[in-house]
Order: C-alpha cells, then structure tokens, then sequence
C-alpha cells in the first residue's frame, strides 16, 4: 500500500485517484439507477470539456461549435441502433419495412446508400470517430493554413454549428429531421433500457473517460504539449524556431473533436436518442462554460465542472423551472468573475497554498517543541502529570 502511495504521489496522479474513486466507488453505493445515469450524461459532455481543455486551454484556440463532433459521433452511434431496431419484423407494419420509421413517414422507398455501412457495429465505431475527426481536419486545415484564428476562428465554428443544425433539421427524411434519431432500443441484441445496461453503460463510459484523461496528459507532458503552450503564449516564436505551427493547430482541433464524438457517441447509449438540439449554438456555447467553470487549463477540472454546471442544471430546472436559466448564468458570471482560472484555479491558488501553510506551521510548531524539551529535559512534565491524585499516589 505504502509503495502504491509513494508511486501515485510520484506520478502526481492523486487527483486522477480521487476522480476515479467518486466515480466508480462513491456514486455507485450512493445514488439510485435514475440518477447515476444523469451523471452518466454529465459525463459524457465531460469529453468535450477535457477537449476543449486541450485546444482552448493548451493550444489557445477557442471553439464554439464543439456541439457539432458531439453530434456527428452520437448520430453515427444513432444510426446503427436504429437500423437495428428497423429490422423487417419490426417494422413490416410500415409501407416500406427494413427502414427508420421517420423515412417511411418521408415517402422513402429504399435505405439511403450512406447508411448502410452502419448496419455493421465496428464500421459504426469507426465512423464515430473518423467522420467528426475528419470534418474537423478540413475545417481547421482550410482555416489555420490561411492564418485565420482568434475570434474569427471562434466566428466559423459556430457558423458550421448552424449550417449543421440547418442541415440536419431540413434532411427529415434522411435524419429525423427536429425529432432526431429516437426510440433506440438494443445493442447487437442487448437491451439498454434495462437497469444493468444502465450500470454496464455507466463503467464504459467512466472507463474511457479516465482513458481520456491519461492520453491528454501524455500529450501535455510530451514534446508536442509543450509546443502547444509555446504556441499558446509565443506563436511567432514557435514558427521562427522552424515548426509548422498551423499543423499543431489542426492536431488539437482534431484531437479535441474525436474525444467530443466519444462523448456524443456514449450518450446515443446511455441517453437513447440523439436529436439536432444537442449540435447548435447554445449547447456548444454551453459546452465552452463546462471548461470555464471547471478550468479551462486543467483536465480533472473540467470534468468536475461538467459534472457541476449539469448538476446545477437539473438541479435549478426540477426546483424553479422559470428561473433556472437565470440561475445557471449567474452561477456561471459568479465563477467566472470571483474565480478567472475556474475552480481548478481556485484550488491551485487559494485552497492548496493556504493548507500548505497551516501544515508548515504545524511542522514548525511541532519542530520548536521537541527543540525545547531537548535543550530543558527538566521542564518536562512528569509522567503521572494529568492523572487523578489516587493513581499518582500508588505510582508514587
């Protein structure tokens, strides 16, 4: 135990430690089904907080459509369980079965040719990570090769956050149109409905986000993290010195859009539905205060903050349902004002050098002590100080 302390302590993996305790221990004991799966949910826009940390809080790059890979990788796991769920059987009420029920509402005869590598679950998987990741590969290339950044860059995201909803939304018969991809019922046959798929769902996603958290910190401790901060803070610099600065824009974009899609993609499961509601604006905006209030330069900061930020919006929306927005903006305009590095930066900031100081004043405190009774042995107390007269006595 000793050994396994000493080595967590080493690698500085405390907190990674604690997260994963809560996480797998803590909330499991603690909560009923229906609530760990809402963490569950929280959990899974916890990806897309740990991306932005990587491309907003390491690379300097802010996105505001990240609603967009979140959607892409929760609408390619959306196709595959609800192809699944079309089968013939299943369907042999409609006009066409074999086909989503929304694109026999839309007069379409015939699945689309583009679904139909999803009926395999590998080539879905593959699909939710190589299509968000390469959407945003020609986005950010198109972009950081022409040296467009800063709040232009911020500007095109969201401006392909709306041409995505727009798209979505006008493609009914092919999408679900505002409805979305819903009633997804099973996986390879396995129901997700049910309350052990639920707990199931829950450990993977967990799992991989812990799985999240270690590869971003191998890349932060690399030599390509540390060019991502001397890119941050001295671009100019970084590109004299010889390096394809654009290339490591485009790398951290990419990486921040796959980890959004794994996120997408675990709600499609836990959740059950995937609509066009979660691809827009506002729900990449809220994705960015995730971050923000969780610490946009700390990894476990950012899940804490996702976790907090939904927790307080079920929480504000079940207690006051006209207030709740309200309430959500001034937690998010308290956090950012009293606190610029989020909570993350609260703690590094406040709370850990004001312990640090009470233990080195302890430390002190206990040093002088023993400092005196060395020099004055005779000031010591005797050792029946403190007990009552009869015991003293009979020692005596």
């Amino acid at each position: 135990m000793q050994a396994l302390y000493s080595w967590v302590s080493k690698q500085k993996l405390g907190s990674i430690f604690l997260l994963a305790l809560l996480l797998i221990v803590v909330f499991p004991l603690t909560l009923d089904i229906f609530r760990l799966n809402l963490i569950g949910k929280y959990l899974s826009y916890a990806f897309v907080a740990l991306g932005l940390v990587m491309l907003w809080g390491h690379a300097g790059i802010l996105s505001l459509g990240q609603g967009v890979f979140f959607g892409l990788g929760g609408y390619c796991m959306a196709m595959f369980l609800k192809l699944e769920a079309s089968d013939p059987i299943s369907t042999q009420i409609q006009s066409t079965p074999g086909i989503p029920d929304f694109m026999d509402w839309n007069q379409l005869t015939a699945l689309p040719w583009w679904w139909t590598p999803f009926k395999s679950l590998p080539l879905a998987l593959i699909a939710v990570l190589l299509v968000p990741t390469l959407l945003a590969f020609i986005v950010s290339f198109a972009m950081f090769k022409r040296r467009v950044g800063g709040v232009y860059f911020a500007i095109i995201t969201q401006a392909v956050a709306l041409i995505l909803t727009v798209l979505i939304i006008g493609q009914q018969g092919y999408t679900g149109g505002v409805n979305g991809i819903t009633d997804l019922k099973t996986l390879l046959g396995w129901d997700i409905r049910t309350d052990h798929a639920k707990y199931v769902l829950y450990y993977v996603c967990v799992g991989l986000l812990l799985a999240s958290v270690m590869l971003c910190r191998w890349v932060q401790s690399s030599k390509l993290g540390t060019l991502l901060l001397a890119m941050r803070d001295k671009e100019d610099r970084v590109r004299f010195s010889g390096y394809d600065v654009s290339m490591f824009k485009v790398f951290a974009f990419c990486l921040a859009a796959m980890l959004s899609a794994i996120g997408g993609a675990m709600f499609t499961l836990q959740v059950g539905f995937m609509s066009p509601s979660f691809v827009g604006i506002v729900p990449s905006i809220e994705m960015v205060i995730f971050a923000a209030v969780g610490g946009r330069m700390s990894l476990i900061g950012a899940i804490y903050g996702a976790l907090i930020v939904n927790f307080g919006k079920t929480y504000f929306s079940e207690s006051a349902p006209d207030l709740w927005l309200f309430l959500m903006a001034a937690l998010f305009i308290g956090v950012t004002m009293a606190f610029p590095d989020g909570l993350a930066g609260l703690w590094e900031q406040k709370i850990k050098p004001w312990w640090a100081k009470r233990q080195a004043d302890r430390k002190a405190l206990i040093e002088r002590v023993k400092a005196a009774h060395a020099a004055y042995p005779e000031a010591l107390p005797p050792k029946s100080a403190g007990l009552p007269p009869a015991v003293s006595g009979q020692q005596a």
